[in-house]
């Protein structure tokens, strides 16, 4: 299901945080369920929202994969998926992090084929240049090596940051995490999430008067 130009663009505009609020009031998936793990950081903040469409894939870096899947492949995979679109990258290694899969020439590579960033439980590199290239950085960690990285196969499900996610998922991410979004639900988002902001001005400003009492503040909450 390919949304509306409009609403990934509405949603760009929205911080996860009040995202994940208006996925609540919807009441769609319980409020445990959805986001990534605090491992997977933004190692790129100041790039702000990433909104887009998984394409999995896993990955080895410690030694070489015994039957390497095609990159070639791999690439006309991503094309079949719509754009904008996220890498989503599982580290098979154990523990994850012997090698990066994504730096500067995989990011310009991907950025190419519509991608605009990866989300990773392994390792990635080359952070001026990619962070040059506004191309989104979620991981655990850097890495200075590629070491004996191969993609093993691709298209998947994968777990990454606890979170299951299927290619074609909706993600948005920015520095607080990683969020997956219902996409029966993501029309009606930016408007649950336009009450969520409207709500919580209201309890801000009832927090700053001068006139502040317990019962005012009482209201938003029983």
């Amino acid at each position: 299901m390919d949304l509306a130009k409009e609403t990934l663009e509405a949603l760009a505009k929205i911080t996860t945080p009040t995202l994940s609020n208006a996925i609540e009031e919807l009441d769609v998936r319980p409020r445990n369920q959805g986001f990534m793990s605090p491992e997977i950081r933004c190692l790129f903040p100041e790039l702000g929202v990433m909104v887009g469409y998984a394409v999995t894939a896993r990955f080895t870096a410690e030694q070489p994969a015994a039957r390497p899947a095609s990159r070639y492949d791999f690439w006309q995979r991503i094309l079949e998926v719509p754009e904008p679109r996220v890498l989503v990258l599982k580290d098979l290694d154990n523990p994850p992090g012997a090698g990066a899969f994504v730096g500067e020439i995989m990011a310009t590579i991907h950025k190419r084929l519509g991608c605009v960033g990866v989300i990773t439980d392994g390792c990635l590199r080359d952070l001026d240049e990619v962070r040059a290239l506004g191309f989104h950085f979620f991981a655990p960690g850097v890495c200075v090596s590629h070491s004996y990285v191969d993609l093993v196969d691709f298209g998947t499900p994968v777990t990454v940051g606890g979170m299951l996610v299927h290619t074609g998922d909706l993600l948005h991410a920015d520095k607080h995490g990683v969020l997956s979004v219902p996409k029966q639900v993501a029309a009606a988002l930016p408007q649950a999430a336009q009450k969520v902001m409207d709500r919580e001005q209201r309890i801000l400003r009832v927090c700053k008067s001068p006139d502040f009492t317990l019962e005012q503040l009482k209201e938003f909450f029983d």
